[in-house]
């Protein structure tokens, strides 16, 4: 009971110096509270990390933990935190149900503080997700227990870290972070719980450990905003220091520490960081830091052969991202799964940007469309302050919406869909249904299949070309939507099988060795490099992932081929380094 694995603080974007994991051995079962095997929290039973390893369908699942809360917690309210669990949750604690919560792939949180008591804690968890269900949210996760074709293992239960943490009862529950770089600042958006009467909320900035700014807002609300100059007197001169913004390739962070005090005592205190950069869409570029961005992105499932779902480790996330760097890409497109945190924080300092997305239903009705609009919008929230985000992705290829090419009602909702995002956050743009179909979001994205050279090259030759293009048989717009002249980005195309280890497999093309594989993959990126309309592309993919080995990098994640000769190819004549 005393191994902890993943046991770095779950939530980087908000650090709290003290709290205890969860994550380690839980008491397991199948169906029925029984409570007669072992788990390895935070792992699937899916997954051979779990100690369990077992792809049969349990719809429910129970896990049991013991816990003692530390003395010095005394007096204090204490939150219960679910990194996330698939699909619905209940959670009770000394047999008192604490939390209910519906959608396999954000967190949540319980003030479990009056269902405590001294001495020794019982908590309990039951999960329940129906494989055959397919209009909920699952992504990737296949509804067969055997995975084929683009589809994966199923995630059941807990696959996220689940921690405790003491504060006060006032305290700070959130803070937006929004870069305003042209106007050399940084606003600040709280939001407060409990009785915060006569406090008063403290940021302290620094940059590379020496103190920038300080501001102070009185909390006479609940919530509330205050802004941050960051101008000459602050960090020296502005203009003359691009050693100050965040980019891929100098991914430069100011940190920010947040204070809630009250008559010179300290109620809460967290961490944080924020990187000064802006994203835009104008005259038919993608534009970072008001200058014209090529983006080369990978594809990434964000599976792991032993983990599913779940990073076998932290370092698991930065060796990702890593690998991806030396191959000369710029960023990913983490596709049908809103990744953990912790990835996004290595994101964050090794700098790669991302485009989020969240994982999609297979049918259509009005519950998919209930929790896609929820879900999606709890994960903008979330990662609202990661700088590494630069594009959303509320819909993929249709997916979930079959129909929309002629179904008034799924064009509706990947339109409010768009919009809800464009509301929560107006500071990214959004690709509203990544691939084809449509309705008119800030980028026209393509997802192109095609292995020949000589037909890409004529393909996106211009933006009349490209406009013209059917990829898989769809059209690029519905019906009574159009292009209006937003950047143009192929975000999937390539594809390759190769069977470096002589596993067996499928993708959209097979090369024969590590020589044929580096031909055809300079055939796919060239044509995207040398259009004079394509704005940036995502390579399907980084690695393997089960029977689908069309990565770059192994399921293990060996490379398939010598890196410098990939970097070399995706770079072509270097744009962005």
């Amino acid at each position: 009971m005393d191994e902890v694995v993943r046991g770095e603080y779950p939530r980087p974007q908000f650090v709290r110096a003290d709290w205890m994991p969860l994550n380690g051995e839980w008491d397991f079962s199948f169906d029925e509270e029984s409570y007669d095997r072992k788990i390895l929290v935070p792992f699937a039973y899916e997954t051979p990390l779990s100690g369990i390893g077992e792809r049969a369908f349990h719809d429910t699942v129970w896990y049991r933990r013991i816990f003692e809360v530390p003395e010095k917690w005394r007096g204090k309210r204490v939150l219960l935190h679910f990194g996330a669990v698939d699909y619905e949750c209940d959670v009770w604690v000394n047999g008192s149900h604490a939390v209910r919560h519906v959608g396999g792939q954000l967190g949540f949180s319980a003030d479990i503080t009056e269902q405590l008591i001294a001495g020794v804690n019982t908590l309990c968890v039951r999960a329940r997700d129906d494989h055959s269900v397919l209009d909920i949210p699952r992504g990737k996760q296949f509804w067969k227990e055997e995975s084929e074709s683009i589809f994966y293992t199923a995630t059941t239960g807990i696959w996220q870290s689940v921690w405790l943490e003491p504060v006060c009862d006032a305290h700070i529950e959130e803070v937006r972070i929004t870069p305003l770089y042209d106007e050399k600042a940084v606003r600040f958006e709280y939001r407060l719980a409990g009785r915060t009467g006569g406090a008063e909320l403290k940021a302290e900035l620094s940059f590379g450990g020496r103190p920038v700014a300080q501001a102070a807002a009185c909390t006479q609300s609940a919530q509330g905003a205050f802004s941050v100059s960051l101008e000459e007197t602050a960090l020296g001169v502005w203009n003359a220091g691009e050693e100050l913004v965040w980019t891929p390739e100098t991914p430069r962070l100011f940190d920010v520490t947040f204070r809630l005090v009250r008559g010179g005592e300290v109620l809460d205190e967290a961490r944080s960081y924020f990187g000064m950069r802006k994203v835009s869409v104008e005259n038919g570029r993608f534009l970072l830091n008001n200058r014209p961005y090529y983006q080369r992105l990978l594809l990434d499932q964000g599976y792991w052969p032993d983990g599913g779902l779940t990073a076998p480790s932290d370092e698991a996330f930065a060796e990702d991202i890593r690998l991806a760097k030396a191959m000369g890409f710029n960023g990913v497109r983490k596709h049908q799964k809103v990744e953990d945190p912790r990835f996004l924080y290595h994101a964050d300092r090794m700098g790669l940007l991302v485009w989020g997305e969240i994982g999609s239903g297979y049918t259509y009705s009005n519950r998919l469309a209930g929790r896609l609009m929820e879900e999606g919008g709890q994960a903008v929230q979330r990662d609202y302050n990661h700088p590494c985000i630069v594009v959303w992705t509320p819909l993929n290829e249709s997916w979930g919406v079959q129909e929309i090419a002629h179904a008034p009602c799924e064009q509706e909702f990947c339109r409010a869909m768009a919009a809800m995002t464009k509301a929560l956050d107006a500071t990214r743009p959004v690709s509203d249904n990544d691939g084809w179909e449509h309705v008119g979001g800030d980028l026209l994205t393509i997802h192109d299949y095609e292995a020949r050279e000589e037909v890409l090259a004529a393909r996106y030759r211009s933006a009349e070309t490209a406009l013209a293009s059917r990829p898989a048989a769809r059209p690029l717009y519905v019906q009574g939507s159009g292009y209006r002249g937003e950047p143009i980005l192929v975000s999937e195309f390539g594809g390759i099988s190769f069977a470096a280890c002589g596993e067996n497999g499928w993708g959209y093309s097979t090369a024969q060795d590590e020589e044929d594989f580096l031909r055809r993959y300079e055939a796919v990126i060239r044509p995207m490099l040398n259009s004079a309309c394509v704005q940036g592309f995502c390579y399907t993919q980084l690695t393997d992932v089960e029977q689908e080995i069309n990565g770059l990098l192994t399921y293990d994640r060996q490379p398939k081929a010598d890196l410098e000769r990939i970097r070399r190819i995706t770079c072509g004549a270097g744009r962005n380094g």
